[in-house]
């Protein structure tokens, strides 16, 4: 079987496209293509439009079956390929969209889905919403990326103890540090310093020092659902009085000033505390990324909603208990022994690509007071009750290889492809139970 793959981001883009709209798809791509060459032969084509058919035809005339992956939400799948096109998506809402609008019948997923006769996403959450819109029946599987078997690999050769002592990285780009900061540069307009981060100076090398109970998220701060304000107040709320604790943000976004801007405010705003906050914006050289994660006690979560969220699921694989909210995606790896689970209420919100901006769904609002409390009930633990922290890591670690390992979803995906290609290619896509 041909398994031809595309995705709007690649590696000649990726660096400009960090932190834009739906970037991450490409490090979907990454993670599943070893899996697909289990499968089949996979070729990643940079231009759908003249390839695919091409590709497909050439199958037809050898009688190899073929499918077209479109790492990309069904809005920008293609719909009128000769080739069986499946999206491959992320989502992490409690509806998927079911009307057009914007001059876009695309917008209406139904349309897309119907077409492609099948999909794949990444968790049960967002197979239940399909099937909600589609109908019982209707054949999509959840196959989240696979990244359990290189982050464990990492994560056996790390020290798994609750503090981190002395751990140094090297950070080129911008290093943001609330304890060397002149936060003042940050107020207002009228009452600002000077002294605040020069964003055209060429990027620097730093070096970072982390101790004590660190915790650690991963994301873009552009991205509107990964509520990373409430993450922020709560945990200088929390840990006001408290020198050892400290909050860790690696930022993904193409631009620094961008970025840092708004974070840097509320770390102004949210003074005084004596807990420390730590920006990283720049490169990380795996054996850096690697000393971050070993210095991580917890990974964080408070985002209104997930399609899989990769850096959770990264760090748990290397055995970080997380704090977080079980909702949407994190429904199928996250439970009582590998997280602080945060309580959530459920808020009218808008499809994230609707210009009407009309209420249509739902999203998860991290309840603050519970984010307050899984921050004090983890550092107790990191502090005080070592033997629960191995058996939360060692859970985090098991929990999911079930969900993400690279054996679970070559399984998924072999028994999926199967029964997609059971009759002939064609019509194979509108019969498939799965």
């Amino acid at each position: 079987m041909l398994i031809i793959v595309h995705s709007q981001t690649n590696q000649r883009n990726i660096a400009q496209n960090l932190g834009r709209s739906e970037y991450s798809y490409y490090f979907v791509l990454k993670e599943y293509r070893p899996v697909l060459e289990r499968l089949g032969r996979v070729m990643e084509v940079s231009d759908p439009q003249t390839e695919v058919d091409a590709l497909y035809q050439d199958c037809l005339s050898r009688g190899e079956d073929c499918v077209f992956l479109s790492f990309s939400p069904p809005h920008h799948t293609p719909v009128h390929f000769s080739c069986p096109t499946l999206p491959v998506f992320a989502w992490e809402f409690s509806t998927i969209p079911n009307e057009p609008f914007a001059g876009e019948p695309r917008n209406d997923w139904r349309t897309v889905l119907r077409a492609s006769g099948a999909a794949i996403t990444h968790s049960s959450y967002t197979v239940n919403a399909v099937r909600e819109a589609m109908g019982a029946d209707y054949p999509i599987v959840a196959v989240p990326a696979p990244v359990w078997d290189r982050f464990a690999a990492r994560g056996a050769q790390l020290q798994r103890q609750p503090l981190a002592n002395q751990v140094k990285l090297k950070i080129k780009g911008v290093l943001a540090d609330s304890r060397q900061l002149d936060l003042q540069a940050f107020g207002p307009a009228h009452l600002r310093t000077e002294g605040g981060i020069d964003f055209e100076a060429p990027p620097s090398e730093h070096e970072l020092v982390l101790d004590g109970v660190i915790y650690t998220s991963v994301f873009n701060p552009s991205d509107g659902r990964k509520n990373w304000e409430d993450m922020l107040s709560a945990f200088c709320v929390t840990f006001r009085d408290v020198e050892d604790a400290t909050l860790v943000f690696k930022l993904t976004h193409h631009d620094a000033e961008e970025a840092l801007t708004d974070i840097l405010h509320h770390l102004y705003k949210n003074q005084s505390y004596r807990c420390r906050i730590v920006l990283i914006y720049g490169y990380l050289a795996d054996a850096d990324y690697e000393r971050l994660v070993q210095a991580t006690r917890y990974v964080v979560n408070t985002a209104y909603g997930e399609g899989q969220c990769l850096p959770l699921m990264e760090f748990m694989s290397c055995g970080k208990p997380a704090v977080a909210p079980r909702t949407t995606a994190m429904i199928d790896y996250l439970d009582d022994d590998n997280a602080f689970i945060i309580d959530t209420t459920d808020e009218l919100t808008a499809w994230p690509h609707d210009p009407r901006k009309a209420f249509r769904t739902l999203r998860y609002v991290t309840n603050w007071t519970s984010l307050c409390a899984a921050y004090r009930s983890s550092y107790e633990v990191a502090k005080d009750d070592p033997q629960r922290y191995a058996q939360m890591s060692a859970h985090a670690v098991a929990s999911l290889e079930r969900f993400c390992s690279q054996a679970t979803t070559e399984q998924r995906l072999k028994v999926f492809f199967a029964q997609l290609f059971e009759t002939s290619v064609e019509p194979a896509l509108e019969s498939p139970q799965v």
